[in-house]
């Protein structure tokens, strides 16, 4: 099975680009890539930001989509307007599972979404998703509600569903409490949770990016999109659980740790 990931190169390895192959290989699926921008980067920071012109991200694109049998395209970091315009066009006839993960915020807090991006986003690619994994403050920039409550979740989800994505999947990592709890809302079937204990760990970086990378793996892998979201949790449970422990700020996580069979402990349903 083979994967595509439209997004940013992180030369610290563990988010991006880098962080979505890695997953897509220990998954088993085969991983194409059409790099939208290069970031100096490590666990302390970005440094630096180079955007790829729109042209040459489609350029990569038609490249893969003339050789490849791709079974499920995701999308990290788009940086801005022109990138998104662009990428929203070519993949609209392709008819492809479409998994957006919309990175705007580094772990350090550096900006990876233009503002004026996030209209670009909305208006033209939302429409196209099958899945959309934002956490609460993404969801929070893309909706313009404040999520403080289940009320102000589904709310928030309802927006989402409205400019057509067919799953929401509201992650929950910055809520407080003792457990790691997503949210998942669909356009037809009651909304439903996938749960674990949380980590006591700033080894987080690229959490985001292995996730909708491993929704994306096991869509392309012929799962359904329920059945990806739980294995997707399941793996990035067991790679943010065991750490590798190196760089000096937001470490990486550890994404040999779902194969290594590290992953003991359960995701519950709810």
């Amino acid at each position: 099975m083979i994967a595509c990931t439209i997004a940013g190169s992180d030369s610290g390895g563990g988010a991006g680009i880098q962080a979505d192959v890695k997953t897509f290989q220990e998954l088993g699926v085969f991983g194409t890539t059409a790099i939208t921008a290069l970031t100096a980067q490590n666990t302390l920071g970005v440094h630096d930001i180079h955007a790829v012109a729109p042209a040459f991200v489609v350029a990569q694109l038609d490249a893969i989509l003339a050789d490849f049998d791709v079974k499920a395209v995701k999308t990290g970091m788009l940086f801005s307007s022109d990138i998104i315009e662009a990428v929203a066009s070519r993949l609209k006839v392709e008819h492809l599972p479409l998994i957006i993960d919309p990175v705007m915020i580094a772990k350090g807090g550096q900006s990876l979404l233009q503002q004026q991006a996030i209209d670009a986003l909305k208006t033209y690619l939302l429409p196209l998703a099958t899945v959309c994994t934002p956490n609460i403050p993404e969801a929070e920039a893309l909706t313009g509600i404040v999520i403080d409550s289940e009320e102000t979740m589904q709310q928030a989800a309802s927006h989402l569903l409205a400019c057509g994505v067919q799953y929401v999947v509201i992650k929950g990592g910055h809520a407080a409490g003792n457990t790691a709890r997503d949210a998942i809302f669909t356009q037809h079937d009651a909304p439903f949770y996938v749960e674990t204990s949380r980590a006591d760990t700033k080894h987080t970086h690229g959490t985001g990016c292995t996730f909708s990378a491993a929704v994306t793996a096991c869509i392309a892998k012929n799962l359904s999109v329920r059945d990806a979201i739980i294995e997707a949790k399941r793996f990035v449970d067991a790679a943010i659980k065991h750490p590798l422990g190196i760089g000096q700020g937001f470490g990486p996580t550890n994404h040999f740790a779902y194969n290594q069979k590290l992953a003991k402990e359960n995701v519950y349903v709810l």
